[in-house]
């Protein structure tokens, strides 16, 4: 009796402090986390922004990341601030609710930017949405008062939320 006891107690042993994601609504696994690129010039025509249709529930929250152009893979969360010359401030920001992200510029007015700012900043811009659970879960560590995962570092939402990158939709807009 008492190895059983012993067995049983070693085998409930979890001393693995890596995050565990669960699932907060079983029945709607199909649906998150899910992934979605869109390419955009912002330009006059669409108000220096972008709307993109979603369908959210109140357990999902949302992140975008812009792609650096400077590089071939990596992501920076957004509000993001970019210092341009002469003291001018451009930042990208999102609003969303459950039906739509709107991914706009703020700051500086856009039709002001160079040929080269807006080469840089505003035309054929990508942008990834990550639709994610927003309880999604506990780690083994509660008694840190940190969150299981640092968004604003694209790898670890990948890592932390078992994404696949090679499902990413790509939407290319206007």
């Amino acid at each position: 009796m008492l190895s059983g006891i012993g067995l049983l107690s070693y085998s409930c042993d979890n001393r693995n402090d890596d995050p565990v994601v669960v699932n907060p609504n079983p029945g709607d696994s199909d649906t998150l986390p899910v992934m979605k690129d869109v390419n955009v010039s912002l330009n006059s025509s669409n108000n220096y922004s972008h709307i993109e249709l979603l369908n959210l529930q109140n357990t999902d929250v949302v992140l975008v990341y812009r792609k650096d152009p400077a590089s071939s893979n990596a992501w920076q969360l957004i509000p993001k601030t970019y210092y341009l010359a002469g003291s001018r401030e451009l930042e990208y920001n999102f609003l969303f609710n459950s039906q739509k992200v709107e991914i706009f510029t703020e700051g500086v007015d856009p039709a002001t930017l160079s040929t080269s700012e807006a080469g840089t900043y505003l035309n054929n811009q990508t942008f990834r949405i990550v639709l994610v659970y927003a309880n999604a879960g506990k780690s083994a560590s509660a008694k840190s008062a940190k969150p299981a995962v640092d968004y604003s570092d694209y790898n670890a939402v990948v890592k932390y939320y078992n994404l696949d990158e090679s499902k990413v939709q790509t939407i290319n807009a206007k």
